[in-house]
């Protein structure tokens, strides 16, 4: 559990390389560092705005001054008026793109509409199997309540996988689980659920999904589902990484957004 917490700390911690202009045979990369000794090389002169700079999760390196680290750094010098008017043009310019990164709450809501919809097919289905006499649905039914009445028995969960049926009902769910996720992916960037609140999966290029990358993103989910044993650890990490990802978004480098309304902010405001 503690190896587990450490490699999603590492995920979440962003680590740092840059370009050594100086040098000028070999590699100019110097690395690993953190955002504090980054920050510190910018105040010694070391690392110029002009300087390239990555750390993970990037796709590419940039310029210091482009990274969001060295505007809020610049913002920490500004007057409480030069930081009021940064806020103002920051909240104009992201209201224009129409995209903002999806907070826990909502990718949590969404999926909670997910898996509503999904649950309701998976009754639908237990019902069809019981008539074709492919489950039995009372034994399944009796072996439910006794599960849910004592969830840590070992017995009561045996007795439930173990229920006539249930192996097939469950492979049959598997699949239509998958085939829900991935196509609606695939297809649409977007479950239902995410399309009920507005929000979408695009790659870290702002692209939208393949085949491929929705795939990918859904074998990853399953891996995310597993860390619900050590605190849902997976999912917690949107609360802390600054772009809302998930242990999933990680490694299908995918990031999940909405749209958000434009507004509109007079100039005059803004003077």
């Amino acid at each position: 559990m503690q190896f587990l917490a450490a490699f999603l700390l590492h995920l979440v911690r962003m680590i740092w390389y840059y370009i050594d202009e100086t040098v000028t045979e070999g590699d100019r990369r110097k690395g690993p560092f953190s955002i504090d000794e980054i920050k510190d090389f910018v105040k010694a002169g070391t690392i110029k705005p002009e300087t390239l700079v990555w750390h993970s999760g990037m796709e590419a390196w940039v310029t210091w001054a482009e990274t969001e680290e060295a505007k809020e750094a610049a913002a920490e010098n500004m007057t409480e008026e030069e930081q009021v008017k940064a806020a103002l043009e920051a909240i104009l310019a992201q209201h224009k793109t129409g995209k903002r990164y999806a907070t826990f709450l909502t990718r949590a809501l969404a999926y909670f509409v997910d898996n509503f919809i999904l649950s309701a097919f998976g009754v639908v289905m237990l019902l069809v199997m019981n008539q074709m006499q492919l489950v039995d649905l009372a034994a399944i039914s009796d072996a439910m309540n006794a599960y849910i009445t004592d969830p840590n028995s070992e017995s009561a969960l045996n007795n439930l996988l173990g229920a006539t049926g249930m192996h097939l009902f469950l492979t049959i769910w598997g699949i239509v689980q998958a085939i829900y996720f991935i196509v609606f992916n695939a297809l649409t960037s977007s479950t239902p659920g995410k399309r009920l609140f507005r929000i979408h999966i695009e790659t870290f290029d702002g692209e939208k999904l393949t085949w491929l990358s929705a795939i990918v993103r859904y074998v990853a989910s399953i891996f995310t589902q597993f860390t619900l044993m050590f605190y849902g650890l997976g999912y917690l990490i949107v609360i802390l990484d600054p772009k809302r990802r998930a242990l999933h978004d990680f490694v299908a480098r995918t990031r999940v957004v909405h749209e958000a309304k434009v507004i509109t902010v007079s100039k005059a405001k803004l003077k």
